[in-house]
């Protein structure tokens, strides 16, 4: 399946919207890492665990947003987004959403 950014996929005519695909998720830091990005921010540098906790809530919200897109029956996602939300102290979700297609 393709996933673009953009509204258009080079070679290929959309040939019906579908509409509105999604995929969460909501993640929780942990104490051992609220811990050792205390220290980090105290020196400076990238918080790996953090990065890595959002890499990972990224590729899982895109996953359920793919499994979404193939159960409308798409061929392609279009105009894809992420955005973020604070859900409670320490909990964020992600949200990955676009427009499912058919192509021609």
């Amino acid at each position: 399946m393709i996933i673009t950014t953009s509204d258009t996929i080079v070679g290929k005519e959309i040939v019906k919207t579908i509409g509105l695909v999604r995929g969460s998720t909501v993640r929780a830091r942990n104490i051992g890492s609220d811990i050792f990005a205390g220290l980090k921010n105290i020196v400076g540098g990238e918080i790996s665990e953090y990065t890595k906790l959002l890499a990972d809530a990224r590729e899982q919200s895109i996953k359920r947003m793919l499994d979404d897109a193939k159960s409308v029956g798409a061929d392609a996602i279009v105009e894809v987004r992420f955005t973020t939300s604070a859900v409670m102290s320490g909990c964020s979700e992600i949200l990955a959403y676009g427009t499912a297609v058919n192509l021609k």
